[in-house]
Protein backbone atom coordinates (compact mmCIF):
# COMPACT_ATOMS: atom_id res chain seq x y z
CA UNK A 1 0.00 0.00 0.00
CA UNK A 2 1.20 3.39 -0.92
CA UNK A 3 0.18 6.27 1.24
CA UNK A 4 0.87 9.82 -0.53
CA UNK A 5 1.25 13.01 1.00
CA UNK A 6 2.57 16.66 0.48
CA UNK A 7 3.78 19.34 2.87
CA UNK A 8 3.76 22.70 2.68
CA UNK A 9 6.12 23.46 5.16
CA UNK A 10 9.78 21.68 6.66
CA UNK A 11 9.62 20.30 9.77
CA UNK A 12 9.74 17.23 12.03
CA UNK A 13 6.84 14.68 10.80
CA UNK A 14 5.44 11.55 11.40
CA UNK A 15 3.44 9.06 9.72
CA UNK A 16 1.60 6.54 12.00
CA UNK A 17 -1.14 3.47 11.14
CA UNK A 18 -3.36 2.93 13.83
CA UNK A 19 -5.93 -0.04 14.27
CA UNK A 20 -9.47 1.18 14.73
CA UNK A 21 -8.55 -0.08 18.75
CA UNK A 22 -6.11 2.90 19.01
CA UNK A 23 -2.98 1.40 19.37
CA UNK A 24 0.07 2.08 16.99
CA UNK A 25 1.11 -0.70 13.84
CA UNK A 26 3.66 1.12 12.28
CA UNK A 27 5.76 4.26 12.46
CA UNK A 28 6.25 5.00 8.84
CA UNK A 29 7.97 8.21 9.30
CA UNK A 30 9.77 9.75 12.21
CA UNK A 31 12.24 12.63 10.76
CA UNK A 32 12.65 15.96 10.08
CA UNK A 33 11.53 16.24 6.10
CA UNK A 34 11.61 19.88 3.71
CA UNK A 35 8.55 20.90 1.59
CA UNK A 36 7.01 18.41 -1.27
CA UNK A 37 5.41 15.40 -2.54
CA UNK A 38 5.84 11.99 -0.51
CA UNK A 39 4.95 8.48 -1.30
CA UNK A 40 5.76 6.22 1.00
CA UNK A 41 4.92 2.44 0.97
CA UNK A 42 3.04 0.23 3.56
CA UNK A 43 4.45 -2.91 4.09
CA UNK A 44 1.22 -4.93 5.52
CA UNK A 45 2.02 -8.29 5.09
CA UNK A 46 2.09 -9.14 8.99
CA UNK A 47 -1.34 -7.71 9.53
CA UNK A 48 -4.86 -8.60 9.38
CA UNK A 49 -7.69 -6.94 6.93
CA UNK A 50 -9.46 -4.62 8.26
CA UNK A 51 -10.19 -0.76 9.00
CA UNK A 52 -6.59 1.37 9.75
CA UNK A 53 -6.57 5.13 10.22
CA UNK A 54 -3.11 6.77 9.58
CA UNK A 55 -2.35 10.04 10.69
CA UNK A 56 0.03 13.09 9.74
CA UNK A 57 1.93 15.24 11.72
CA UNK A 58 3.75 17.90 11.02
CA UNK A 59 4.50 21.44 12.66
CA UNK A 60 1.44 22.53 13.48
CA UNK A 61 -0.34 20.56 10.59
CA UNK A 62 -2.63 17.12 11.61
CA UNK A 63 -4.61 14.81 9.47
CA UNK A 64 -6.00 11.46 10.04
CA UNK A 65 -7.66 9.23 7.71
CA UNK A 66 -9.20 6.04 7.28
CA UNK A 67 -8.31 3.10 5.10
CA UNK A 68 -9.39 -0.42 4.27
CA UNK A 69 -7.02 -3.39 3.98
CA UNK A 70 -7.91 -6.19 2.09
CA UNK A 71 -6.00 -9.43 1.62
Amino acid sequence: TTISFSLKQSGFTTLVVYDVLGREVATLVNNQMNVGSYNIVFNANDIPSGIYFYQIKSGDYVNTKKMMLLK
